[in-house]
């Protein structure tokens, strides 16, 4: 794995992970359950035309996105006091041609995934108390690029208790996704040099 320092959300974060297939996407490569996703193409597509052009497309951010992003910080900093451990803050992690951006890597084995959801949303998590299936392939993922054997999932909200919850390496699912994360690549580099 190589870490490239960079601050996530900034104009070289973009630049150094345009047209790479990237964990908090690869949903849309697999299901949770290993199976090939059907917006793989669709993906692909537009990974092709981030890379050939140098544009990146879809950098909207809501309200919501924006308050996240904010409370972040906040939330890395408690988590840190209540763990009683140091966060290394990462820009972007590549390996093998796919990459991701934990919002933490934690000793040698770990690593973070914080989440600022609306209160409904984390009342909900705190509810469950498993992490929530639509961060299963980003947080699988990220252990799959680090070669990390866990990730603490943070799931923050002020004046609520936050909801953290360890995920160990789910290895058949990661078998699974290192397929589907190779063919990606292969037909990647095969759509790029047919419209270069």
């Amino acid at each position: 794995m190589k870490i490239i320092d960079c601050e996530q959300g900034k104009e070289e974060w973009f630049d150094v992970r345009r047209g790479i297939p990237s964990a908090s996407n690869f949903s849309k490569i697999i299901t949770a359950t290993g199976k090939p996703s059907t917006q793989a193409e669709k993906y692909l597509f537009k990974l092709a035309g981030e890379k050939v052009s140098g544009i990146t497309e879809d950098t909207y951010q809501n309200a919501a996105m924006l308050r996240g992003i904010e409370m972040e910080e906040e939330a890395r900093q408690l988590y840190q006091i209540m763990e009683d451990v140091k966060v290394e803050q990462v820009g972007f992690c590549i390996s093998e041609g796919y990459g991701c951006s934990p919002d933490g890597l934690v000793g040698d084995k770990g690593m973070l995934e914080i989440k600022c959801p609306n209160v409904a949303t984390h009342v909900s998590y705190l509810l469950k108390g498993t992490l929530p299936s639509d961060y299963f392939q980003q947080v699988q993922g990220q252990l799959l690029v680090t070669g990390r054997e866990w990730c603490d999932f943070m799931s923050y909200s002020t004046c609520i208790k936050p909801f953290i919850i360890r995920v160990d390496r789910d290895e058949k699912f990661l078998a699974s996704l290192k397929v589907e994360l190779k063919l990606c690549c292969m037909n990647l580099e095969e759509i790029i040099s047919k419209i270069q």
